[in-house]
């Protein structure tokens, strides 16, 4: 049997963060993961951060270096005529990294693999046990035919909305909210520039579209799609087509192009569970909430989520203050939670095109595109709400109420 104080379930950038941050205060932690590490750096993801979470970044040791693209605005599409919004002027100087998931999640593995620390990758079978008991939980899995066990004092979970940790918790410990959406992205990994240097996101009456840098020289895009939509209805020139179409004469007609080097449809969903901490089993990133991709608030809300459980579990692992940072998390955590899920939800129904929309919410979402366009404090409020920072001393209310 194996011990050690955090065991942590999910090898992706949440769990690995979290890993890195325990490591850094002193508190042994192991990662048990059960896919291969190469199906994890095989997952092609955008990712947008905020400030904050690339201090997180930096407090766990990791520099980003050339990959990272600093932003300073982001640009809006509206019916193909393009417009800035100044999010460091409207924010003091806030902004947004543009970044590729991948690489950061390639340099937490390479980070924690040179500090030593032990990540199980393969791992079969994994169950948690006793985690809601007054004694240390067990964490139990199988890898090479041979069963292990680890004991620990807590488990993080950090799997994801599919993983074992949440489906772990007996049903009537908790509370699910969900909304699904009834569209989903396409999305391109390309060796090419993305059409803007900028963040862009554009509305059109054909669909959303979305452009990110993921690195110097590649980029991602997105297209919203039906859900019935399959990967084999698409060709690499049918998407390029349909994204200037979107994009409008002002982006589309310069818009960079390159094969697709990876291809793929994401499903939307809106989802947060209540509570996130049952007993000694506190969960973070997508196995606590999902949100829409609209407003880059995934990866953001697992940063928070890493740098407050782990101030919280090396206080209550070092004897500080017993457990009051864990018994205050998950209050924090859902506060944080429900924010980012307004603003990514407002967000999406402003940008979207909904198969239920009638004339009247037509009009009613170019209204609101045009007060945002024309009202510096509409831009404000977006600004503050995309790189993290609270409109007021009660935090960011999303973008319109």
């Amino acid at each position: 049997m194996q011990r050690t104080q955090i065991a942590i379930v999910g090898a992706g950038p949440t769990g690995l963060l979290l890993g890195a941050l325990l490591h850094r205060a002193g508190i042994s932690n192991v990662i048990v993961e059960r896919c291969r590490a190469e199906d994890i750096l095989a997952r092609s993801q955008a990712c947008v951060l905020e400030d904050d979470s690339i201090a997180v970044l930096n407090a766990a040791g990791l520099s980003l270096g050339a990959q990272a693209l600093r932003q300073d605005s982001l640009l809006l599409s509206v019916d193909g005529r393009s417009h800035r919004v100044e999010l460091a002027r409207l924010t003091a100087g806030r902004g947004l990294t543009q970044c590729s998931q991948t690489e950061l999640t390639r340099s937490l593995m390479r980070a924690r693999a040179a500090a030593g620390m032990h990540t199980i990758y393969e791992a079969q079978q994994v169950s948690l046990h006793g985690f809601l008991g007054a004694d240390a939980p067990l964490l139990r899995y199988r890898k090479q035919d041979q069963d292990h066990e680890i004991r620990c004092d807590y488990i993080a979970g950090c799997d994801g909305f599919h993983g074992v940790s949440r489906a772990s918790v007996p049903p009537d410990a908790y509370r699910c909210y969900e909304r699904l959406y009834p569209f989903g992205w396409l999305g391109v990994l390309a060796e090419c520039p993305a059409a803007a240097p900028e963040l862009l996101l554009a509305q059109h009456p054909r669909g959303f579209a979305l452009s990110v840098m993921a690195g110097p020289q590649r980029s991602h895009s997105y297209i919203q799609c039906s859900l019935s939509d399959r990967l084999t209805q698409w060709s690499d020139t049918q998407f390029w087509a349909e994204l200037r179409r979107r994009l409008g004469p002002d982006l589309g007609s310069t818009l960079p192009v390159a094969p697709a080097l990876d291809m793929s449809i994401t499903p939307l969903r809106s989802f947060v569970l209540e509570p996130v901490r049952f007993g000694r089993l506190l969960l973070a990133g997508d196995a606590a909430h999902v949100v829409p991709p609209t407003g880059a608030k995934g990866l953001n809300l697992a940063a928070t989520d890493t740098q407050e459980l782990s101030e919280a579990l090396a206080q209550a692992c070092r004897g500080d203050h017993a457990e009051q940072g864990l018994n205050n998390y998950s209050e924090r955590a859902l506060r944080r939670t429900w924010r980012a899920e307004r603003f990514s939800w407002a967000l999406t129904r402003l940008l979207h095109s909904f198969p239920d929309q009638n004339s009247f919410d037509q009009r009613i979402q170019q209204a609101e595109l045009e007060h945002l366009l024309d009202s510096r404090a509409a831009q404000t409020v977006l600004a503050e709400s995309f790189v993290g920072q609270p409109a007021s001393a009660g935090g960011a209310p999303g973008v319109f109420t």
